[in-house]
């Protein structure tokens, strides 16, 4: 699976110059943990995240203590720029949906922005992928058939957990067409319920 098949798009961003408070507006009114920020060309030059935009934002509560506290003495960040990252892992249309998943396990990201040569086209987070896996098996199975229908219109479909399973006159070239799928995990003959080659 490619990330252009489970990114989102289009991708909600912040400038540099976006007051913190309004980041993190724009953030949970789209439901979203990270945004990219560009430039005013649209150019990615970082990326800013729920946890930066917390930065500073709240004070000791004195309930929570026996001694009364202290405000912070410094006031919170004003600016996105203050608190973004700009150190910005991109992946391209065409990688690999594994890499990305290693490129966030190693790290510890929840998303990463998606470019084509300068231009941002999308961002793939966490949900993103977890929202392909929690596809139902009747779906992924239509999309399958469908997929299938014009090269292998006698082959049978059936899926489990995200495991197809083909019954029928199948070859390489289906099983490829059927990795295809977002949200196929992984494809068996249903012959012996081996793994295809590509699994083995």
């Amino acid at each position: 699976m490619l990330v252009r098949e489970v990114m989102t798009s289009p991708v909600v961003t912040v400038r540099r110059t976006d007051p913190v408070r309004q980041a993190v507006r724009l953030l949970h009114h789209h439901d979203v943990t990270a945004a990219p920020v560009v430039d005013d060309t649209g150019r990615v030059i970082g990326i800013v995240s729920e946890l930066d935009l917390l930065r500073g934002e709240f004070e000791p509560d004195p309930r929570a203590r026996l001694r009364p506290v202290n405000g912070l003495d410094e006031p919170p960040p004003p600016t996105v720029g203050e608190v973004m990252s700009g150190k910005v892992i991109t992946l391209t249309e065409t990688t690999d949906v594994t890499t990305a998943i290693e490129l966030m396990v190693g790290l510890r990201v929840k998303s990463l922005p998606v470019i084509r040569g300068d231009a941002l086209v999308g961002i793939v987070s966490r949900r993103d992928l977890t929202a392909m896996l929690a596809r139902p098996d009747s779906s992924l199975r239509d999309d399958v058939l469908a997929a299938l229908r014009e090269q292998y219109p006698g082959l049978e479909v059936t899926v489990h957990d995200g495991i197809a399973e083909l019954t029928g006159p199948a070859d390489d070239v289906a099983d490829v067409i059927t990795r295809t799928v977002p949200g196929i995990v992984r494809v068996t003959a249903a012959s012996n319920g081996q793994p295809a080659k590509g699994d083995r």
